[in-house]
């Protein structure tokens, strides 16, 4: 999806998950993307004056990307950065893409914060390793329209194994993860649009996931909506855009017995787009 709407744009988001846990998860990431613009000329015939006219024109098919995240859960922390590059193909109204993604995490354990339940156990001697390092690769595909949107992309295509702990402990691998998602906007009347959508998850080893979602639009200006995770989990979200600033919160509330516990999950993102129309296609882009 880098660089697919043809602005500049950069992103942060800030997330917490089940508030009111202590060491529970969470997440803080910053990302950017640009489409590579380049200016050129195109001759158009102009008949009333019996001559051709050079029109400037703006046009580009490469876009890029990059991402630093920092994710902690209790004893466990990652940071990672990612570089992303894809290739954009116009057809009339609709846009082909392809991107291929090269990244890199750290995974730490802190060792002076474990517990066990006794005295010498052989999993934490002189041995043990906290830290590990895993490069690995995502790749994808997305295919828009006017209203519609499809994709499918496959992230950790190498399943690196993670040397960490000890050699008590399992050989760790980051699973292969495949997402698959599709969306429709429905044109309510000239304001409104309602779109409903879809993204299914699942990893290697066989552990599905879908969200499935419904959004409202009002004029480019104001959205929210609800979404069902299919682990018992309801999401209300709603945004807002400023001219060019985008913010958007997210409520995530499980249904199972550990909602009786916690006080849900929260996410905020902040975006800004930079850019003119010229570096826009002819629908209407949603962020």
């Amino acid at each position: 999806m880098a660089g697919h709407d043809g602005y500049t744009s950069f992103s942060t988001v800030a997330r917490q998950q089940w508030l009111g846990f202590k060491d529970a998860p969470q997440t803080y990431s910053a990302s950017w993307q640009t489409r590579l613009m380049r200016k050129s000329y195109k001759i158009v015939n102009k008949p009333m004056s019996n001559g051709n006219k050079l029109v400037p024109s703006t046009r580009g098919r490469v876009g890029l990307g990059a991402y630093i995240i920092n994710d902690v859960n209790a004893n466990v922390a990652r940071t990672g950065i990612a570089f992303s590059y894809a290739y954009h193909i116009i057809m009339n109204n609709q846009q082909l893409s392809f991107g291929l993604s090269a990244k890199a995490f750290q995974y730490r354990i802190y060792k002076e914060s474990l517990s066990f339940g006794e005295d010498g156990d052989p999993v934490l001697n002189a041995n043990f390793k906290t830290v590990a390092y895993s490069p690995d690769a995502d790749v994808g595909m997305l295919y828009r329209g006017h209203n519609y949107f499809a994709g499918f992309s496959v992230s950790n295509l190498f399943q690196t194994s993670l040397l960490i702990g000890t050699n008590e402990l399992p050989d760790f691998k980051t699973y292969r993860h495949y997402w698959l998602m599709a969306g429709y906007a429905f044109d309510l009347n000239e304001e409104f649009q309602l779109e409903p959508g879809f993204l299914l998850k699942t990893t290697e080893n066989w552990n599905p996931q879908g969200d499935f979602s419904l959004k409202i639009f009002y004029m480019d200006l104001f959205w929210g909506g609800f979404s069902y995770r299919t682990n018992n989990s309801i999401i209300a979200l709603f945004g807002v855009r400023i001219e060019s600033l985008y913010f958007g919160y997210s409520f995530d509330w499980a249904l199972s017995e550990i909602g009786h516990y916690n006080y849900g999950s929260h996410e905020i993102t902040l975006s800004v787009k930079l850019g003119d129309n010229s570096r826009r296609y002819k629908w209407k882009n949603r962020y």
